[in-house]
């Protein structure tokens, strides 16, 4: 995949960059995988905003991604990459040797007419094959990576990600993750060879706020510039110090180098915590 660039057309556009859709093979989705999705605008079922910014944007369908790669021992022909628009992946059509058809996420190097397969026992380490992380070897990069056996990928699943297998000690595999946290998982989990494809798509730059609305993204609008009732560093005349200790948060509390992670329950299994961003 390639980034290309834009004319100075417009001030849009001058800076504006996108993908170039090279790898792309087929434009239209597999109808028998594709399911409505409706829009909440980050509203619950009260009718009551519980995510700011989101809104509006293109409509969508949701395809139907098989995250488990459950169907052990069938080989699986790779029919087309393609497009979608609810992840930052793109995706590989398999046409299964029992005729099934199946969504995956693509992974870099994936090409049409590659052969890929699932399996609980020990498959040929080569991308886009799945096993379970007792059979993949020491230094092997790995994506959609299950955290509890048979309930499918949640782990590693954004374009350019990647996990190390680093160690193997009794029923837990070390991997260092794309945050460069290392964590245990169970040896029973399934992984998918390889690293997630689309690796540029952390170059893309947007150019315009309207291409931001188009993905469904509102506005976000400075503290600063709020009044005091609406955000803790609103008010004052002109432009104004905060006058706190810190930068807060739009309900009272202090943003700088505070903790996010509420799990107890699984802190166990954190070998080593991702880098700081703060120096």
């Amino acid at each position: 995949m390639a980034i290309k660039k834009y004319k100075p057309t417009s001030p849009g556009r001058r800076w504006m960059t996108g993908s170039s859709f090279e790898e792309i093979t087929q434009t239209e989705p597999e109808k028998s995988l594709l399911r409505p999705l409706t829009k909440n605008a980050g509203r619950n079922s009260y009718g009551r905003v519980t995510v700011r910014h989101r809104g509006g944007g293109h409509r969508r369908k949701y395809r139907v991604i098989d995250f488990r790669r459950d169907k052990h021992g069938v080989p699986a022909r790779v029919a087309s990459i393609e497009y979608d628009p609810n992840r930052s992946a793109r995706i590989a059509l398999l046409h299964y040797a029992d005729g099934e058809k199946r969504y995956i996420l693509a992974p870099l190097g994936l090409k049409v007419g590659d052969t890929v397969v699932s399996d609980e026992a020990s498959v040929e380490i080569s991308v886009g094959n799945a096993t379970q992380l007792a059979n993949v070897p020491l230094g092997t990069v790995v994506h959609n990576v299950e955290l509890y056996p048979g309930r499918g990928g949640q782990l590693v699943r954004a374009a350019g990600a990647a996990a190390q297998v680093l160690a193997k000690e009794g029923d837990y595999i070390t991997l260092r993750m794309p945050s460069s946290e290392m964590r245990l998982v169970r040896k029973e989990c399934m992984a998918t060879i390889g690293q997630v494809g689309n690796v540029d798509h952390a170059n893309v730059k947007l150019g315009k706020a309207g291409r931001k609305r188009w993905m469904g993204w509102r506005p976000t609008v400075r503290g600063s510039a709020m009044s005091p009732r609406d955000h803790p560093h609103g008010g004052g005349e002109g432009r104004t110090p905060i006058g706190l200790p810190g930068p807060k948060s739009p309900w009272g509390w202090y943003t700088l180098g505070r903790k996010t992670r509420r799990n107890k329950a699984t802190d166990k299994y954190i070998v080593r915590r991702r880098r700081s961003g703060r120096r």
